[in-house]
Parts: structure tokens; sequence; C-alpha cells
């Protein structure tokens, strides 16, 4: 059966994809600086021998004949994934995927030395060699899958989506945005006059905080026989299902930073570990996108993690592990108050959830203009500086550090993935709105401590569906309805205004 033959070579790549994954989470947490230039190498010679597997001449014959045989429903599902991922990966030629993983992986240790550095002229080359590596692909995909530059990228992390869908929808999300983070802050100023805003004391030893993590990370369901915690300078989840290696970064004056990452975090690796264990060697048995992605981490962090009734549960936790006395005077509503914070600020990773999809928009934006050429990277740190000054009122122009250099994914090459971040917030928000609609009891649950039940409804129209739908399909599938701007607008109006 060819379909068998096709199976096969999935776990082959599913091999290769373990290997880099592991190789480049140690290399994020645990290699010493002076690996670098040999572990680039060596990814990149992995990802091509896993591009060169997953394109072989002889895969075509094999989907051709496939789509002869007599499939199961499932199986017919996993073969039109395949092809999907194969007609995307033989889009490149596996000398042009080793020329990027390498260009992209120095350019991103490049850019861990000289963002400290505050050093654009020094990393804008680098990120101008790797900006034009995705001009040549967006063009390459482009040809072959028939769509424009840009949706071709995205479509690598959110299949289905396309700029005519998405545009419109992140359009009237800063139409509204603009008007109303100045009103949530104001909003906010009232309550702290009335109720000032309070602060912990430190210092909050790491290790206290990361045993608090631990501890969180068990409650939401993470399963440590099959993950990790480490630390890193940008927190993220990786690895594969079978061994998913999430990262912090910890600050002793602060325990919300790490603590909310670490949330954030769990939300990914739920989801991976959640995936269908028996089709993890197939695309169909993988994750669906980085929008869903993102949907299930800021499900955990902003539905959850930031409503009053988390904190009623875990408010105790939080004094067995950090000590009473650094937690005194604050009760549920002050921590409540911290975590719901409107704040302009230059960082995407440290903002809230109202102006954080601003920081989103404007990468977004500036992004299909480095990829459509009507930016270029000289260019670059006054076009984010004139975004920034519009949508938040802050300016980068002499500090790029927290500017067009504060983000890993465009000196790693991951054009097209920015919105995903707001599209995922605003899909976690749907998915809130439909678990609640259907079980009015579920912050009574939440209040105790029970995660059972919304991991549940994720587990059974998230998690287990992996690749079987598009993201706007398994959306509608789930809630029922088409991604909807205004549930994000009326939840952000219920806690914020």
């Amino acid at each position: 059966m060819s379909y068998a033959e096709l199976e096969a070579l999935g776990r082959k790549l599913e091999s290769i994809d373990h290997a880099i994954a592991i190789l480049s989470a140690d290399e994020a947490t645990n290699m010493p600086v002076g690996g670098g230039e040999k572990r680039a190498e060596s990814v990149s010679y992995l990802h091509g021998l896993r591009h060169e597997t997953a394109t072989a001449p002889q895969i075509a014959d094999w989907i051709a004949s496939a789509e002869a045989e007599d499939l199961s429903d499932d199986e017919k599902l996993g073969l039109r994934e395949f092809t999907r991922v194969y007609t995307n990966a033989t889009c490149l030629p596996a000398d042009f995927v080793r020329r990027k993983s390498q260009a992209e992986m120095r350019s991103e240790q490049l850019w861990r030395d000289l963002r400290a550095k505050n050093d654009w002229a020094g990393f804008a080359p680098a990120l101008e060699g790797v900006v034009a590596l995705a001009r040549e692909e967006a063009r390459m995909r482009a040809d072959v899958l028939g769509l424009a530059p840009y949706d071709a990228l995205m479509e690598q992390f959110d299949p289905g989506n396309r700029m005519a869908d998405v545009a419109p929808v992140l359009d009237k999300l800063k139409a509204f945005l603009v008007d109303f983070v100045p009103a949530a802050i104001e909003a906010q100023q009232r309550r702290h006059a009335a109720r000032p805003l309070k602060t912990v004391q430190g210092p909050f030893p790491m290790e206290r905080q990361r045993e608090l993590g631990l501890s969180m990370m068990q409650a939401l369901g993470f399963d440590f026989t099959h993950g990790r915690l480490d630390v890193s300078h940008h927190p993220f989840c990786g690895g594969v299902p079978t061994d998913v290696r999430m990262t912090t970064r910890y600050r002793t004056d602060d325990f919300l930073t790490a603590l909310m990452g670490v949330l954030h975090e769990t939300g990914h690796a739920l989801y991976e570990q959640g995936l269908p264990k028996g089709l993890s060697h197939l695309a169909v048995g993988q994750a669906r996108g980085m929008a869903m992605h993102e949907s299930q981490s800021l499900f955990v962090e902003q539905q959850l993690a930031h409503a009053p009734q988390f904190w009623q549960w875990a408010m105790p936790i939080v004094s067995r592990h950090l000590g009473e006395d650094a937690l005194a005077g604050w009760d549920i509503e002050d921590v409540v108050a911290a975590v719901n914070k409107v704040e302009r600020g230059f960082i995407r990773v440290d903002a809230d959830e109202v102006t954080y999809p601003l920081h989103i928009i404007l990468r977004f934006e500036l992004e299909q203009a480095l990829i459509g050429g009507d930016l270029e990277v000289a260019d670059l740190p006054e076009a984010w500086d004139a975004k920034m000054t519009e949508y938040l009122g802050l300016s980068t122009i002499d500090n790029p550090r927290d500017g067009p250099m504060q983000d890993v994914h465009w000196p790693a090459g991951a054009f097209g993935y920015f919105p995903s971040y707001t599209l995922g917030a605003m899909i976690a928000a749907q998915q809130w709105a439909t678990i609640e609609a259907s079980q009015p009891d579920v912050l009574e649950h939440i209040t105790r401590g029970n995660f059972s039940t919304v991991n549940q409804w994720r587990s059974d129209n998230i998690w287990t569906e992996a690749s079987r739908h598009s993201t706007p399909d398994l959306l509608q599938r789930a809630t029922g309805k088409t991604l909807d701007p205004e549930i994000f607008i009326a939840h952000l109006k219920k806690r914020y205004g």
C-alpha cells in the first residue's frame, strides 16, 4: 500500500524533527556560547536532510497511488494533510533550506549578543540577509501555492488563514483599541484612586519561584513524565509531545512575570501533550497552526489566570511557596489588579491584555511591508517608531533594542507568525465564551482548582482534533462561529471598561 509507505516516511520525519527540536531547545537553554557555530551547522544539516527526505521524488507517486486506494475516513484526512505539507515542502529546494536555516540560526545568535548592546548597526546586515531570504521564500511558495507572497508565508503557521480574512478583523480591533486603551487606563486610575495598587516585597528566590511554577503546572495538568521546565533568554515551549521543553525567565524582585510566563507556556504544553499519540508521525496528528497554539496558551494565561476565581484558588499556593511575609497586605483583589494592570510599554512580551494586540498589529503591518518590498531593513527603526508613537504614544527612535530588535522572530526568519498571537487571543476568548455558555458553573470549578472541565472541552474540541481541519474550520466546528472580533472586544470591555 502506498499509504503505508507514507506512514513509514512520516516516522522517519518524526525522528528527524525530534532531533532538531531537542538540539534547538538545548541551544537556547544549556549550550555554551562557543558551541554556536557547530550547532548551527548540525541543525542546518538536519533541516536539509529532513527537506530531502520529505521531498524525495517517489513521494509524489506514493500520494497518487494512495489516492486510488480504499482508505478509511481518517486515512483520507491523513493523506489530504500529507499532500498539503508535501506541496509546501516542495516549494523550496534543499540547498535553499540549508542556506536559510544556517543564516537564521547565526542571525539569532548574533541578535542575542547585539540586542543587549543596543547595536542596531551591527545587527542590521544580518537581518537584511534574513529578510532577503524570506522574500525569496515567499516568492517561491506563492508561485506553487497560487497565493499572495505574504499569504504563502502565513500558510506555514496558520493553514487556511488569509489576509483577506485576517486584515479586516485586525483593522476592526485596532480601531477599537486606539480609543479603548486610554479609556481603560483612565478607568483603572479611578479604581486605583479609591484603592491604591499595592506592591509585594521581594526578593523572591528563583528556586522558590521555580517550585511555585512547577506546582501550578501540575495542577493545570502538565505531565512531568513527558516534559520539563528550564530557563532561557526568551520563554518558549519546544521539544516534542513526548518530551516537551518549557522555559521561563526569573526576576528576584517580581514573581508574577515568571509565573505568568510559566502559565502561558503550560497552555502550549498541554496542547502538545493532548494531541493524538497514535498519529504523532503524521501531519494530521500534529498541532493545527500557531493561532490555535496561541489560543491554548492565552486561554490559560488570560481567560483563566487573569480571573478573580483563579486567584481564589492560587493565592494560598503562592503563599505556601513564597512565604506568608512576602505577600503580606495583598489579597485577591490586589493581585487581580496587578495582573490586569493596563499600561503603555515598549516590550511586547511584558504587555498587558489590552495593549498587546497593538504591538502585534504594528509588527503585522511592518512585516507585510518588508516582505512586499515596500520597506527596507535600513528604514525599519523609523517605521517602527512612527507606528509605536501612533498606536501607543511611545517613541523608540533612539532605542532599537526595545524597537525592531526586541523579538526573536525576525532574526529567526519567522515572517507571517506574528498575527497568530492576537488571533490566538481572540480565539481563546471565543472558546471561553462557548464553554461558559454550555457550562454556567465553570467558574466555580476554577475557584476550586478543578481544571478538568476546561481541559476536557479543549481536548474534545481542539487537542484531539489536531490538524483534521484548517484553522478557520476548526474554530467554526468548536465554537459554532467564524472568528468574531466582537467577542474579544466584549471580553475586554467587561474586564477593563
